[in-house]
């Protein structure tokens, strides 16, 4: 999976968002990048806190856990999931 990156003390993701989307679910994989579907619009950073809720539920972390490193006002985002294993990551998105 080119979207997952095990690093110490947990994994990186390369994501690519659709915000506006009719509801917030994975899609798959789209240009190297795991594409995340938002309900959220892109405003005020709405999109982004609807990312980490979603993906902190997915991969039953806090949110805390969970920080944007790049990307935080475009569509290409590079997401820092502290505590999570690349196995659990596998089995929790598709």
């Amino acid at each position: 999976m080119p979207w997952l990156r095990e690093v110490p003390g947990g994994v990186v993701l390369e994501v690519l968002v659709q915000p506006r989307a009719s509801r917030t679910r994975v899609v798959g994989e789209h240009d190297g990048r795991l594409k995340v579907q938002l309900a959220a619009p892109p405003v005020d950073g709405e999109a982004n806190e609807a990312l980490v809720a979603f993906l902190a539920g997915k991969l039953r972390v806090r949110r805390g856990d969970i920080s944007i490193e790049r990307g935080e006002t475009g569509r290409r985002k590079t997401v820092r999931v502290m505590g999570a294993s690349g196995e659990a990551v596998r089995g929790a998105l598709p």
